[in-house]
């Protein structure tokens, strides 16, 4: 059974705003098994231009759901939001289905709808490894990898940090700043 964690920033979460995410959210539990408790965190965020944005995760024991859109209208957000949270149900269970089949299991059937499955087969096919690239890691700081990964056009970078001859990874966010990821090599 899910719960849910329902917040707003500049906009007051009404109780019909409650209940409309609790119902169309509540949906996507057909999808999990019965033992399964989650919370279901959603945020809504309501901008200067009258944008709504809707941001929902669902972590689960094996696999993290998270999705967000933008739209003028809170219920259209909120709508589009719970269809991509179900597509990426399904392609996950199908990815399952199908690489249990592959190992023999007979156990653990889901069958998505005919329209479903080929819309996952298209989503399957953009997972596939087109070009394979190696890189040599040369010792630099963030600031110099940030222009490399500039001048290159890229919107990520992998270096070897200087100080700490730890692997990092630059990269270009949504909100056009930058992002660090530090391995943990422990």
């Amino acid at each position: 059974m899910l719960t849910f964690n329902i917040r707003g920033e500049n906009i007051e979460v009404t109780q019909s705003i409650r209940d409309y995410v609790q119902k169309r959210i509540s949906k996507l539990e057909k999808y999990f098994e019965q033992s399964v408790d989650s919370t279901a965190h959603v945020n809504l965020k309501v901008y200067q231009n009258k944008d709504s944005k809707v941001e929902v995760t669902i972590p689960l024991p094996y696999l993290t759901l998270r999705a967000e859109e933008t739209s003028p209208d809170l219920y259209a957000s909120i709508d589009l939001v719970t269809d991509k949270l179900e597509r990426q149900i399904r392609k996950y269970k199908t990815k399952v289905n199908r690489k249990s089949r592959e190992k023999g299991f007979k156990n653990f059937e889901f069958t998505p709808s005919e329209a479903a499955d080929t819309d996952n087969k298209d989503e399957e096919s953009k997972l596939e490894v087109v070009r394979t690239k190696r890189v040599s890691l040369k010792p630099m700081d963030n600031e110099e990898a940030i222009l490399q990964m500039d001048m290159l056009g890229h919107d990520f970078f992998i270096y070897e940090d200087a100080e700490t001859d730890g692997v990092n990874i630059v990269y270009r966010r949504n909100d056009g700043r930058y992002g660090l990821i530090e391995a943990d090599n422990e």
